[in-house]
């Protein structure tokens, strides 16, 4: 896989790291408009709705568990052609039945709506 891990992945405070001002990064803690998705939302026990994600999130071509928590979660996605790397976070709050989730570009501006896509087609199957 292409670059090193940032250091803004992780939790800090019951959080994920903000957004940058490019671009290519989502995030279900976003205020704005433009890199604001939405969270995920469960019932039942946390530890299913986590385990079912990470399941979901595994079957994804090019796309590696790097930090495994009770509630957190860390990927990396390798993008097909040049390897370019993008960070895929979740944070569980099993008190609101939600996750956060936030995905972001390693490297350059723009990331053509990919991290948007992403967040979206794990959404699509989390609720089926």
């Amino acid at each position: 896989m292409f670059s090193f891990r940032p250091k803004q992945t992780g939790v800090l405070k019951g959080r994920l790291a903000p957004c940058p001002a490019s671009p290519n990064c989502v995030s279900s803690q976003a205020e704005s408009g433009r890199c604001q998705v939405e969270p995920l939302f469960f019932s039942g026990p946390p530890e299913e709705a986590m385990t079912r994600l990470k399941a979901i999130v595994e079957r994804m071509p090019r796309t590696t568990l790097t930090v495994e928590k009770e509630s957190y979660l860390h990927f990396e996605c390798a993008s097909k052609w040049f390897g370019f790397v993008d960070d895929l976070e979740f944070l569980c709050h099993p008190d609101s039945h939600r996750i956060d989730v936030r995905s972001a570009s390693r490297l350059g501006y723009s990331d053509m709506g990919m991290n948007r896509k992403r967040t979206e087609v794990i959404r699509k199957e989390f609720n089926a």
